[in-house]
């Protein structure tokens, strides 16, 4: 869904090389100007390797359970990466591979992580910041029972959001709480009422970032936090087989079997995509607010996800920020490292204007 969208976006200035394991995803690239396609594994690093011999800059787009390796295989080839791919392992324990090879490797540049990140390095040169919130989404527009959810990602990595501990930092110190814990109700313009939970999303906010306060919640229509809380508690996410009348079984596995079905967009579905950031801290006048928010649509015109959209192009605006030479920083590189450089932070947003999604300072 991502990838192909980031293809078209690139294939407008740079020949693009898309590869992909299923030729359905590739048919759907067939016959556009910039764009050539070549079918392989890409679980194997071999291939891997072969695919991106003859490229400059790389972008990573695969499921989080592939993305560490895929990043380690593309840093050890020397080539640059954007990566999109959410996994689970640390990727500074890449950094000096990457300084020796010479290697720019921007890591989590989507929406979120990624813009709230960018949006966050920015401020954080600009202020001193006590607090960040970052408020995030993507739903379908017409609620269907019973879960209301559709994933616009890998469903597999929307599953993670529900059973990975989440880490925040409150008052200086991590603080590590369930997910789906802590709902909230929140109302946004446009969209009604959505509440909120607990996630995993501040990644490498807690390293980089000495904020003594700061969280991410990811939004949902109301109602679905509890149904997620009865599958997990419940053990339908369980990844140790049980015996079922003679047979292992991961109940994960027939969970995923039944749920991601009913959770496919349509091809043409209406979703959106929601965000709010929160930064509060002092600046040489005093206290002080700052509010961004972004509500994005499916582009009825060209038929793109808003989630492809503010995610994918994301990432193709960090990618020119590369091939362009506007950020040359060796090394893993987290977003919010894109905007602690202001020329970089002006170009993302002008970028995704340019594309119609709008990151609106409130305050």
């Amino acid at each position: 869904m991502v990838g192909r969208v980031m293809a078209l976006d690139l294939a407008t200035q740079f020949s693009v090389l898309a590869v992909d394991r299923d030729l359905s995803r590739l048919e759907m690239l067939q016959g556009y100007d910039g764009i050539t396609t070549r079918h392989a594994d890409l679980a194997d690093s071999r291939h891997i390797e072969q695919v991106i011999a003859d490229c400059d800059l790389v972008i990573g787009a695969v499921p989080g359970y592939m993305g560490y390796r895929t990043l380690e295989t593309v840093i050890r080839c020397g080539k640059n990466i954007v990566d999109i791919s959410f996994f689970n392992e640390d990727p500074f324990t890449l950094h000096k591979l990457a300084c020796e090879k010479g290697v720019i490797a921007i890591v989590d540049c989507g929406v979120a992580p990624g813009m709230g990140n960018i949006i966050l390095g920015y401020y954080n040169q600009q202020i001193k910041i006590n607090r960040f919130e970052c408020y995030v989404g993507g739903l379908p527009l017409i609620r269907t029972w019973p879960f209301e959810y559709k994933a616009p990602f890998s469903p597999i990595d929307v599953l993670e959001e529900y059973t990975r501990p989440a880490r925040l930092v409150e008052n200086g110190a991590l603080v590590i709480k369930p997910a789906l814990s802590e709902p909230e109700l929140l109302n946004f313009p446009g969209i009604g009422t959505l509440e909120a939970f607990n996630t995993d999303g501040l990644r490498s906010l807690l390293t980089t970032m000495n904020i003594p306060n700061m969280k991410e919640k990811t939004l949902r229509y109301p109602g679905h936090i509890e149904i997620m809380r009865i599958f997990r508690e419940t053990g339908f996410f369980g990844t140790e087989k049980i015996d079922i009348n003679g047979s292992a079984v991961r109940p994960l596995d027939v969970t995923t079997k039944l749920l991601f079905p009913l959770w496919k967009l349509a091809e043409t579905e209406h979703e959106f995509t929601v965000m709010k950031i929160i930064l509060t801290g002092t600046d040489k006048h005093g206290d002080c607010l700052v509010e961004y928010d972004m509500l994005d649509r499916y582009d009825e015109k060209t038929g793109i996800s808003s989630m492809a959209r503010t995610t994918g192009y994301t990432c193709t605006a960090a990618a020119r920020l590369v091939l362009n030479g506007d950020y040359r920083n060796k090394g893993i590189s987290p977003p919010e490292r894109l905007g602690e450089d202001e020329k970089c932070f002006i170009k993302m947003l002008d970028d995704l204007a340019a594309h119609n999604i709008h990151y609106i300072k409130s305050k």
